[in-house]
């Protein structure tokens, strides 16, 4: 369970009081901040919230109907650094203007998952990961539900954290957690934590630095006890480098497809094995709802963790046998003229899209494209000359992917709406092909969000 969570109902007995009510600020009105300033509202905070822009109406009408303070389109700093403290959303940087400010008058700057953390006993599955794990929370979540636990699912993912905390009576959650809100969380303990891989994604955040950002996605282990789980990837290189040097104080239990692991997930020819405190489970790959090498692993880890909390085989296989992945995450759209579509729009970097390519089993029309977060594309090149026939850029600039690409495949096209994007596609295509939007990109030059692209490109296929 959580450590920590002393700081009561009535704040008035908060080590943050100054004296009447604690004043609480919180930067950034999207679903994590809203979600903080109803609970902060609950629990007798005098509350602030403040957006650098505007505040979708929805939020906007949440807040005024909670009698909650809020500002948008800019912040007014005496209404900010005169808080307590401070609960930041995951999108704002450190390098912001407000938040060196505040660093500046020792002002504590926490995120949501820190701060809701304080109200809830229930157990933390804590999810992490460059790549996989809104697949895995989802699954894992599938997994605990039918199971019968009383079980919540939040974090980077579905309703805030922090408004579940404050409306529900979870008594276990699955938290998706990104590297942002990890930079931003000092207390919070995960119960059981999984760290599914680490590769090269949001560097511009970390200095361009690797390392800078693995150390951000191993904080997922911090105040962790002996009586606590750590589920890794074993066949995963920059986790390995970081464990070589770091003192683990859970009990770690790995996975691989590689090589044989007890305790932990190992596969054994087709049949994926888990063994951890004499809990034995094992289960056909060809069975797995989820396909394909990545997503093995996806399954390995959701699996351990109903190990762990010693859940019935028969309820794991079942579950892991009629799970559905998330929307914008290889989402079959449909079939058009014998081709197959399917909206990976939640793949903004690109291990997502390798991984993407590696489960095609046939010829691809790659729809790649949107706001380059400093890429290399060379670990895409040999699955683009085994897969792709052609690409078709969607981007306000694609000078790097025809640079990348220009030698590996003999058309990419470019175009500027999601609309032209599936028409092109579909005539690049042919009977048996599957056209794959898999980005690798965020996607701000175009669409408000991923879930904009991909809900953009499911209504031209349906036109089609």
């Amino acid at each position: 369970m959580n450590e920590d969570k002393n700081i009561p109902g009535n704040p008035a007995t908060s080590p943050l009081n100054r004296g009447g009510l604690v004043r609480l600020a919180i930067l950034g009105a999207g679903e994590s901040g809203v979600g903080a300033a109803y609970l902060a509202s609950q629990q007798g905070y005098d509350v602030f919230v403040s957006d650098f822009g505007p505040i979708a109406d929805h939020y906007k009408q949440q807040l005024q109907s909670w009698n909650i303070k809020f500002e948008e389109n800019g912040h007014t700093e005496a209404l900010i650094l005169n808080a307590a403290e401070v609960v930041k959303s995951p999108g704002i940087p450190d390098k912001a203007p407000i938040v060196k400010k505040l660093v500046a008058n020792n002002i504590p700057v926490i995120s949501e998952i820190e701060f809701a953390g304080r109200y809830s006993n229930a157990k933390m599955i804590c999810i992490t990961g460059s790549n996989g794990k809104t697949t895995t929370a989802s699954l894992t979540y599938h997994i605990l539900k039918n199971a019968g636990l009383n079980v919540g699912l939040a974090g980077n993912i579905g309703k805030s954290f922090a408004y579940q905390v404050a409306t529900e009576k979870f008594e276990c959650y699955v938290l998706e957690i990104s590297s942002f809100m990890l930079d931003s969380m000092y207390k919070f303990k995960a119960d059981v934590a999984v760290l599914l891989n680490i590769t090269p994604d949001h560097l511009d955040r970390y200095d361009y630095k690797l390392e800078n950002y693995a150390a951000s996605k191993f904080k997922i282990t911090q105040n962790q006890t002996g009586t606590d789980h750590f589920i890794y990837c074993a066949d995963d290189a920059e986790t390995q480098k970081v464990m070589a040097g770091k003192e683990i104080a859970a009990q770690q239990l790995p996975f691989s497809i590689e090589k044989k692991i007890e305790p932990g997930a190992y596969l054994d020819q087709d049949n994926l094995i888990i063994n951890v405190h004499q809990q034995h489970f094992t289960m056909s790959i060809n069975e797995l709802a989820l396909q394909g090498k990545h997503n093995i692993y996806n399954s390995m880890a959701s699996g351990i963790v109903a190990k762990v909390l010693e859940l019935r085989n028969e309820t794991m296989r079942e579950s892991m046998g009629n799970f559905r992945n998330i929307e914008h995450r290889l989402e079959s759209v449909g079939k058009i003229s014998g081709i197959s579509f399917i909206n990976d729009s939640k793949a903004t970097n690109v291990n997502s899209t390798w991984y993407a390519l590696e489960s095609m089993t046939t010829d691809v029309v790659l729809i790649l494209g949107g706001v380059d977060k400093g890429n290399d594309y060379s670990m895409l090149k040999s699955l683009v000359k085994q897969k792709v026939k052609a690409i078709v850029c969607l981007g306000k600039d694609n000078k790097r992917i025809h640079d990348a690409f220009e030698d590996d495949v003999e058309v990419i096209v470019n175009t500027s709406s999601a609309a032209e994007a599936a028409q092109v596609a579909y005539h690049l295509a042919e009977k048996g092909d599957t056209v794959l939007l898999s980005p690798a990109c965020a996607s701000f030059d175009l669409f408000k969000n991923y879930e904009d692209r991909g809900k953009q490109f499911k209504d031209a296929v349906k036109e089609l």
